[in-house]
Formats: structure tokens, sequence, C-alpha cells
């Protein structure tokens, strides 16, 4: 699991060579902590084919604005630079997996 900021996340997200879900959180969110083990479960079943990332809106807000996370959890799905789906809320693992796999297996 990466740890996004400000200042790699050009480097680790925009640049990066295989989609990455991006995980915006805040360490104090209930929901945050729910969807938490669901989201690091997926580096496992989707190992080399998607890089998870886990982003804190309170450290990085500037992120969370350019992005228009205006609720948490969010996850934002980004390929080839671009984000190309967004999720807000919690949600099942079944219907993340079924969100990656539209991406990742595209």
């Amino acid at each position: 699991m990466v740890i996004i900021t400000s200042e790699n996340f050009e480097t680790e997200v925009l640049q990066s060579k295989i989609p990455v879900l991006v995980d915006f959180y805040a360490d104090w969110c209930g929901p945050c902590k729910m969807m938490a083990p669901t989201v690091e479960a997926m580096e496992d079943v989707y190992k080399d084919k998607l890089k998870i990332a886990k982003l804190n809106v309170d450290d990085n807000p500037d992120l969370a604005e350019k992005y228009n996370v205006m609720s948490i959890p969010t996850l934002i799905f980004f390929d080839g630079g671009s984000a190309v789906q967004t999720s807000v809320g919690l949600i099942s693992r079944s219907a993340l997996q079924e969100k990656i796999d539209s991406i990742v297996h595209a």
C-alpha cells in the first residue's frame, strides 16, 4: 500500500504504469475505518494489476479539493493519468471488485 501526499501524487498516481485505486480518507472517519480492510484486501487479489493507495484528506486538502472529494470515504480509480471512476461511501467487497474488474480487465 502506498501512502499518497501532494508531493508524490503525480509520480505514484498520474504516472503509474498500472491503474491506481486511491482511497481518500481521514483518521477520524468511522466509515473510512470500516472500508479500509476491504480496500487493503484488494492488494492481494489484484497484485501487479492495480496499485492501492491511501490519501489522508486532512493532510492533503489540495488534492481532495482538486478531485471534488466532498465526503469520505471516496475511492477514485485512476488509469493512464486520469480519474476514470469514483465511488463515494461504504461499498461491499463484491461491488468494489466489480468496479476494479471494469478497469483492470477493460
